[in-house]
């Protein structure tokens, strides 16, 4: 492959100028009149039955007639794209052909994908009018009623009805699509400077000028599809014909396609490559087959309808689609020595390594194998290699890379290192693009002639020729060292033991090599031969067997079904595992928990006193030992990961043992570590002075004169009689749910309005009239400045996140409670500390208001749930739970009743006035760590456990109305809107169930989710949440990730959205990642406003009003920043 002196990898440009002008419809209609009796469609049910068949002729027929028809009765605005919902079938060609003889581009919805997802897909699209095969129609109203409704003009004609868009949807579609203008799927970073690009993917594209194509000329578009999102944010992709048909004609020239060929349509609609499969065939005078997608999973059906009925010459697949046949089949059919087969072309995925083709391949096989490579954003091909012929041969080196090939008719292929800068020799990305291989992802309305696009693979450039290293996310960083998971993957095809493997890099700890067995294989063995081809740092943690490998729609290997498969491989291990002793358990506890901690010297000098959390330890670090405690265990040990956060360690080795040696004498229960030691005594002998309500001065009073709001982490709210300008009634309807449309509001500080510091908190150093914008905690960026206002000493650690009160008629307070046992009431605008009151252990909970605004509700590491009233801090009750209380409380705001987990597997419902429980709830499934979440309408409870337990409770009754279990612990607090309930798992996943208890989807990030989801109705219901991988996510309600913002640290609080004032108000996000930085994100496109350094580390979660954020911190600390734009003036 020529490199030019730019170190350009350069273009073919051959093809005639009338070629160039062609359309796909062209290219078909003109191989249909020469071959109209010829036949062009083989659809074979494999039933037993003959198949159906269409000549070119009948096929042509056809799609003139639904042209004709969709003509007359789509308005001409609504042609340029139009749906087809629908499967694999004899007419499919000539629909595809149909719909762009209107012209209009054809957009293809898949009736087995996730009806959210096709709803994102039509909206995003735009689609005014959709096909449906007639027998998927009540599918289709089903799944898309509120787009779609019956009473749209429908008229069926060949198989098929035409749906339109109804008007109320089409309203809220372009209302949606302003909004998400500003919305691009962007992965954004944190180094906080400016992206003046006018699209996402600029900052990874570059130009070469002279002039613009334009998405609006006419005619322009052949096809509208998304990328799958197997390699980064899914995209709506607008395909041209300009720049599919010099792929059509390159590769139809280099496969030597004839009439009398027969290929086969692999790939499903939704994948651009089922364009080249149609298309190259079509254009050809040839045959297409299409099966069924149930033939497609079942290898000995498929390869005998491929081979043996219909004879395929051509076969374009992926090479995990073509592993599914198994080797036998392989060998002895597709590249036997009689084999139908002429061409083989590989592409999607990294090319099988040369020794595997070279023993699957028939020596006198004459198969051509190909090597295609591409991505979507250019569909659909950009490079083709050719293996030649002697690569076969036992005396040709089997070791050495396949190229991945010179560019197709069009296309510019470059290669460049991290500056930019192009690459002659050496390794760098690859960028592809054309004069006219251009198409437009999401919103792009005009791009410049000659655009590349970044793709996020790296290549080797060696000799001419580009070798492939693996993608950018395949990269990992292991044992000091980076590289690519491609290396072990290929090396491990290369073994004869092995038949098909796939690597994974599990929650960014474990390297796991997944292999398909030939024969008899010895683990032992295989991680040998391994340690021989590989570097060290490349060598698997773990080999895992399995049976095939899991696909996805696309025949792509399914990671994540992957990473389940070893969840579950996980839990064989623990049930085959076997402890000689008790000693040995001690031994081996003492070890683990150093190994964790990361401790160094002997581990037999671990205090029997220490306790996980004190001695360093986390959320993260305690699921990581509780895994190697029960892998230790050989099982299950119910409570484990609650005794590893609340016990020392010589509770947590008294845990285990009674669970597998309950013969051995048993000092404490683990729980008794926590109870209280009066456990017989009531709230009112515990603490001395109790204050009772006076007659006809009660809260229900209260609540009828006394507005109030009040704020917690992830925009939870309550509010009561608030009529203040901010607030929209109509917003706030469903309190504890959503944050009103107009607060908290963001505007310039201005300053004079601080009173003197007082005892217990600290202002920050300057003029005492207000912050000084000069000291060093201070932060500006993109318009937005961050200044320390105050800062509150706690006395010992803040996990707890703040309350913010903000009564009517009184000045704004802060609750927060500490490590120190005490809560804090503190002034939001100065800073003073209103009271504190000291209670019996730690407090991790967030405080919670009750309905009247006169109480405060918050768990303690006693066992006790106390209320306090707000107004001094003396108790009013408390009530016993048997174990600690880490959960934070949620109130009915129609009721008034007060809901809290425990870590005693209970949630209590309680009557805090009549000072009664209602109700408790075993939720049967570990510890409730995390705050329930309640909705309003339906009226419902959601409860998360440390068994990975999801519970929706009825509020009155305490009756579970339903469950799910995620199999890993919920450390995230469930959230939700009138539509659904989201919650975060430690299997690095956010969840979304609807509120009938059916999975909805699940977004995957890229390590354990310990961040509560944040829902706010001011960005349109996106969903946002933080990861311990460092970024924070926002999705669609539809579970489409719309951006991620990459963090210094991993991020554990609840993100929370506010809205800025001024002429240019916009929609802001807070987070904080555990290194103590506080992030201001643009939250429509994930872009950085400001930071702020805190000086420790947090786990608690910022909240927002007006212009004050505040959150605690590891350092003793609670803070509160001032946040206004940028110089400190008004908007």
């Amino acid at each position: 492959m020529p490199i030019d002196p730019l170190g350009c990898l350069l273009a073919r440009e051959g093809g005639t100028e009338d070629a160039a002008e062609m359309t796909l419809q062209e290219l078909v209609n003109q191989a249909a009149g020469l071959h109209s009796a010829r036949k062009a469609v083989w659809f074979d049910e494999c039933n037993g039955r003959p198949p159906a068949a269409h000549t070119y002729g009948s096929m042509v027929k056809l799609a003139g007639e639904l042209t004709a028809f969709l003509q007359k009765h789509c308005e001409q605005q609504g042609q340029r794209g139009i749906g087809l919902y629908c499967s694999p079938g004899i007419n499919l060609p000539s629909w595809i052909l149909g719909i762009l003889q209107v012209p209009a581009a054809y957009s293809p919805i898949d009736p087995d994908a996730p009806s959210m997802l096709s709803t994102h897909f039509m909206r995003r699209s735009n689609l005014q009018y959709v096909l449906v095969e007639n027998d998927k129609v009540n599918k289709f109203q089903m799944s898309h009623a509120g787009w779609f409704c019956p009473s749209s003009s429908t008229v069926e004609h060949i198989g098929l009805t035409l749906f339109q868009r109804s008007s109320s949807s089409s309203d809220s579609n372009a209302q949606a699509d302003s909004v998400r203008s500003d919305c691009q799927p962007v992965e954004a970073t944190g180094d906080l400077q400016p992206a003046l690009i006018p699209h996402p993917d600029q900052a990874q594209v570059s130009t070469a000028g002279g002039g613009y194509v334009d998405v609006g000329q006419e005619c322009s578009l052949a096809y509208i599809l998304h990328t799958s999102g197997t390699t980064g944010i899914p995209k709506i992709v607008r395909v041209p014909h300009k720049c599919i048909v010099p792929n059509i004609q390159h590769l139809q020239s280099l496969f030597e396609v004839t009439q009398d060929d027969v290929l086969f349509l692999a790939s499903p609609l939704t994948f651009d490559p089922s364009v080249v499969e149609l298309f190259v065939a079509l254009a050809s005078g040839a045959s297409v087959l299409i099966v069924p997608n149930t033939i497609k999973m079942m290898p000995v059906e498929l390869s005998a309808a491929l081979f043996h009925h219909h004879h395929v010459t051509v076969l374009q697949a992926t090479p995990t689609l073509l592993r599914r046949f198994g080797a036998p089949i392989i060998k002895s059919t597709v590249l036997s020595a009689n084999t139908s087969l002429r061409v083989l072309a590989l592409g999607g995925e990294a090319f099988p390594a040369l020794q595997l083709l070279r023993s699957w391949k028939h020596k006198e096989n004459r198969t051509s194998i190909f090597n295609l490579y591409g991505i979507t954003e250019v569909s659909s091909w950009a490079t083709c290699y050719k293996v030649p012929e002697e690569a076969f041969s036992a005396d040709f080196r089997a070791d050495l890379p396949v190229p991945l090939g010179s560019p197709l008719l069009g296309t510019r292929v470059e290669v460049r290192d991290g500056s930019g800068a192009a690459v002659l020799e050496g390794e760098g990305q690859v960028f592809i693009g054309g004069e006219e291989r251009i198409c437009f992802l999401d919103e792009e309305r005009a791009l410049p002639v000659g655009t590349m696009r970044a793709t996020g693979d790296f290549v080797r450039v060696q000799g001419g020729e580009l070798l492939f290293l693996g993608r950018k996310d395949d990269q990992v960083k292991r044992h000091g060292k980076r590289f690519s998971i491609q290396t072990l993957q290929q090396a491990a095809e290369g073994l004869h033991q092995v038949e098909a493997c796939a690597v994974t890099w599990y929650q960014q700890e474990k390297l796991i090599l997944f292999v398909v067995p030939r024969g008899d294989l010895e683990e032992r063995e295989t991680l040998q031969e391994l340690q021989q081809r590989v570097p060290a740092y490349a060598v698997p943690d773990e080999l895992v067997l399995v049976q095939a490998l899991p696909l996805t729609l696309h025949g792509k290997v399914d990671v994540s079904e992957l990473n389940r498969t070893y969840q579950q491989h996980l839990s064989c291990r623990r049930r085959g595992r076997k402890l000689s002793g008790t000693q040995e358990l001690w031994a081996r506890l003492q070890y683990s928990w150093q190994a964790v901690l990361g401790g160094l010297g002997d581990p037999t000098g671990i205090p029997k006193d220490a306790v996980f959390l004190d001695s360093g330890g986390d959320s993260l670090k305690a699921l990581r030992l509780h895994e190697e405690l029960e892998l230790l265990a050989g099982r299950a040990v119910p409570g484990l990961l609650e005794a590893i956060l609340s016990c020392s360690i010589e509770g947590v080795y008294r845990h285990i043992l009674k669970i597998l040696f309950p013969e051995e004498e048993q000092l404490m229960n683990c729980a008794s570590a926590v109870k209280r030691k009066q456990r017989g005594k009531s709230g009112e002998e515990l603490h001395s002075k109790h204050t009772k309500l006076e007659a006809g001065r009660g809260p229900q009073a209260a609540a009828e004169s006394s507005p109030l709001l009040a704020l917690s982490r992830g925009n939870h709210l309550l509010s009561r009689n608030f009529h203040k300008p901010l607030l929209q009634p109509r917003n706030a309807a469903q309190a504890g749910v959503e944050l009103p449309q107009q607060a908290p509001s963001l505007h310039a500080v201005t300053p004079g309005t601080l009173q003197s510091p007082t005892e217990g908190s600290e202002r920050a150093a300057g003029q005492a009239g207000g912050p000084d914008r000069r000291c060093a905690q201070h932060s500006r960026a993109a318009g937005v400045e961050l200044c320390l206002r105050w800062k509150a000493n706690t006395g010992k650690c803040v996990d707890a996140s703040p309350l913010v009160v903000i009564p009517s008629a009184q000045a704004a307070a802060v609750y927060v409670g500490s490590h120190s046992h005490t809560m804090q009431a503190i002034d939001l605008e100065s800073g003073e500390r209103r009271w504190e009151k000291t209670l019996g252990d730690r407090i991790e909970s967030s405080a919670c208001v009750s309905k009247c605004g006169g109480f405060l509700v918050v768990g303690c590491y006693d066992g006790l749930v106390y209320v306090l009233q707000s107004s001094d801090g003396e108790v009013h009750w408390t009530f016993a739970t048997e174990d600690a209380v880490k959960s934070s409380a949620v109130v009915d705001p129609s009721s008034g009743v007060a809901y809290i987990g425990s870590h005693d597997q209970h949630v209590y419902a309680l009557d805090i006035y009549q000072k009664a429980c209602v109700w408790k709830v075993h939720c049967n499934s570990g510890a409730v760590f995390s705050s329930p979440c309640l909705s309003s309408a339906p009226h419902h409870l959601y409860v998360a456990t440390l068994g990975g337990l999801l519970l929706a409770v009825n509020p009155v009754t305490g009756s579970t109305l339903w469950k799910s279990s995620l199999g890993k612990p919920l450390f995230s607090s469930p959230h939700c809107n009138e539509q659904c309930v989201c919650v975060g798992c430690v299997d690095g996943n956010l969840y979304c169930y609807t509120h009938a208890g059916e999975k909805a989807w699940q977004l995957a990030t890229g390590g354990p989710v310990f961040s509560s989801p944040c829902i706010s109705s001011l960005t349109q219901q996106e969903v946002f949440v933080g990861s311990h991988d460092c970024f924070i996510y926002c999705c669609s309600t539809e579970g489409t990730l719309l951006w991620k913002f990459k963090a210094t640290a991993s991020v554990y609080g609840a993100p929370f959205v506010f809205q800025s004032d001024g002429p240019q108000s916009r929609v802001l996000l807070a987070a904080v990642s555990t290194d103590g930085r506080v992030w201001i994100l643009n939250a429509r496109s994930g872009r950085a406003e400001g930071a702020h350094k805190l000086p420790g580390e947090v786990f608690s979660s910022p909240v927002v009003w007006g212009t004050k954020l505040v959150v605690g911190c590891r350092n003793d600390y609670v803070y509160c920043l001032d946040v206004c734009t940028a110089g400190g003036k008004s908007s």
